[in-house]
């Protein structure tokens, strides 16, 4: 199908614009605007956008959600929601995603149906949140609560990549210094010691043959890794890879527990607020699953679901597993006693996202005198290397 860019006009006489691609040809357009009482003014061929992998940040993503729901609080059609914020967003890509949702939302689609075309913009959590809205009658509230979600999740990725900046800051430094001092320094020095015929001791040996490796051989060196990371992302997303690696994930040593409570606070948070929004608990779990993304947790959601479905209480349910740490189910079981399931639920996600900021900071007070550590030594091996052959010139010598 080929992609247009229209303008067109409404019975009222009011101009708007949107794109299509769902038609062929422009007449076909054209008779699918009449239909709608619109008259096509204007339209032309756009080149292949790409919009199903169209990247929008998760801010922009967050900052919509906040003003899709105050617009919906104040009454206004969700139609004349998407054409306010379609005329807003200064993003190319957005906009025709916006356009093609309000068009597929006024020819008579559900919402879910509509925003789920582009699951690779708006997550599976929006979706689910935003089917309970719709059929729920609380489009605005679900809607608001969807943006404080992504919010937070958005924070959380933030204070992760600040947190680690460094760290990558001084890996990047301590490579560079040592690629220049291998590919410039190590040959002028092999050179001189060729010339003074001084025997070589094994580390400098060994830092020469490195050098010469990385000087002669760097395009291969170049094609092994680009074919290195073409593998991973041809094989990271098959079942059987994926599931060993989430299970890795889980249990490597240092990062285990930290990965747990990233991965439980995750799920919990995201079952608490389909909950509260009125999803039915397994539909809650399935969407949490989806939104964690991970095979293990796909075993335990199965397992829960199979529990609830029994009858059994979601407490009862949630300590069966060890992923979950105990005040999870301590704080589940005195929300069902209270009728506060999802609110109580979130009281342990945030006690979880507590744990995890004070891991990452914890972390990174062992991290950072570590790298420099390896960093000293590195370089230190380096220039020892290079400095020993001459010391036992100068020994001979004198």
């Amino acid at each position: 199908m080929t992609t247009y860019e229209y303008i067109a006009k409404n019975e009222q006489g009011e101009i708007f614009s949107g794109f299509c691609e769902n038609f062929s040809n422009r007449a076909l357009l054209k008779k699918d605007l009449a239909k709608m009482g619109d008259t096509l003014i204007k339209v032309r061929r756009k080149k292949n956008p790409k919009l199903k992998n169209a990247k929008i940040s998760q801010d922009e993503i967050v900052t919509f959600t906040f003003k899709l729901a105050g617009m919906c609080s104040a009454g206004l059609s969700i139609t004349d929601c998407l054409e306010t914020l379609h005329d807003q967003t200064e993003i190319r890509s957005f906009k025709y995603i916006l356009a093609d949702i309000k068009k597929s939302i006024s020819s008579g689609s559900t919402l879910k149906n509509a925003f789920g075309k582009y699951r690779n913009v708006f997550s599976d959590f929006f979706l689910g949140m935003l089917e309970a809205g719709e059929t729920g009658g609380k489009l605005s509230e679900t809607l608001e609560a969807s943006a404080n979600y992504l919010e937070r999740r958005a924070d959380f990725k933030r204070k992760v990549k600040s947190a680690f900046a460094y760290p990558i800051i001084v890996g990047i430094m301590c490579f560079l210094v040592v690629s220049a001092l291998i590919v410039f320094v190590v040959p002028v020095f092999s050179k001189i010691y060729k010339r003074m015929h001084v025997p070589l001791p094994g580390p400098t040996q060994t830092l020469i043959v490195i050098s010469d490796i990385v000087r002669n051989w760097w395009w291969l060196i170049l094609f092994l890794i680009v074919l290195l990371i073409s593998a991973y992302k041809l094989l990271k997303n098959k079942p059987a890879i994926k599931a060993r690696w989430d299970a890795l994930k889980l249990n490597i040593p240092v990062l285990a527990k930290f990965n747990r409570k990233v991965v439980a606070s995750q799920f919990i948070r995201t079952f608490a607020m389909l909950s509260s929004a009125g999803v039915p608990l397994v539909k809650a779990l399935e969407v949490a699953n989806i939104v964690v993304s991970n095979a293990k947790v796909s075993e335990i959601t199965a397992e829960l679901q199979k529990s609830i479905s029994k009858g059994n209480r979601v407490a009862d349910s949630l300590k069966q597993f060890e992923i979950f740490p105990a005040i999870i189910p301590q704080l589940a079981a005195s929300g069902e006693e209270a009728g506060k399931l999802s609110e109580m639920l979130n009281k342990g996600a945030d006690f979880l996202d507590k744990d995890i900021d004070r891991m990452i900071k914890s972390m990174l007070v062992r991290i950072e005198p570590i790298l420099t550590a390896v960093m000293g030594i590195i370089i230190g091996f380096i220039l020892i290397s290079v400095y020993l052959p001459m010391f036992d010139y100068m020994t001979h010598f004198k």
